[in-house]
């Protein structure tokens, strides 16, 4: 409180506010180094947010399974990786820690490689083309021509990423939707 700070061009937090230096301190330091504070309003969602994140978990996780038996049972996709399929290797484990359902969030191969990936995604009308996870909408992303697209065929193998991957993140809008969108898409 005595000493000059460095990164406040040698402020001295007791010399200039006396008895409110720690309290001032701790507002300017805090405030720079995690941000302001959250308002009320965006505290108020913040909590419905998470006082329905239940009932919002249960919705996701039943399409997400159906869309994942949907799209593991179209001879257009080469593949489906989620935990709640009966060949996932992570079945088991699956119904051991996640009674509920395995998630929202898998991914899939679509027929043709990168090509018919990037095609894919551009064909879809309903499902947003977004990098994120965990929204209310449903959210698809194809590496191979988005965030790896630098990497060639061989180079995504070997990061885990094959050049067909696409990642869904299944959102809250009617099953039949989604399942329209990805038909008309894989088309």
């Amino acid at each position: 409180m005595t000493e000059p700070v460095p990164t406040y061009n040698g402020l001295r937090w007791w010399d200039n506010f006396g008895e409110y230096a720690f309290c001032t301190a701790l507002r300017s330091e805090q405030l720079r180094d995690v941000g302001a504070s959250i308002s009320p309003f965006n505290s108020f969602m913040m909590l419905q947010g998470l006082e329905t994140l239940p009932l919002r978990m249960d919705a996701h996780v039943a399409n997400a399974q159906a869309v994942a038996r949907w799209l593991d049972d179209d001879p257009r996709v080469t593949w489906v990786a989620h935990a709640d399929l009966d060949h996932s290797p992570y079945r088991a484990l699956a119904a051991k820690y996640l009674p509920r359902g395995a998630g929202a969030i898998f991914t899939f191969g679509v027929a043709g490689g990168r090509e018919a990936g990037e095609a894919f995604i551009n064909r879809l009308q309903l499902i947003s083309h977004l990098a994120n996870v965990g929204d209310a909408r449903t959210l698809v992303i194809h590496p191979g021509s988005t965030t790896h697209q630098q990497l060639t065929d061989v180079e995504l193998e070997a990061a885990g990423v094959g050049p067909d991957t696409i990642r869904l993140s299944v959102g809250l809008e009617d099953l039949d939707d989604i399942l329209w969108d990805l038909d008309q898409a894989l088309g």
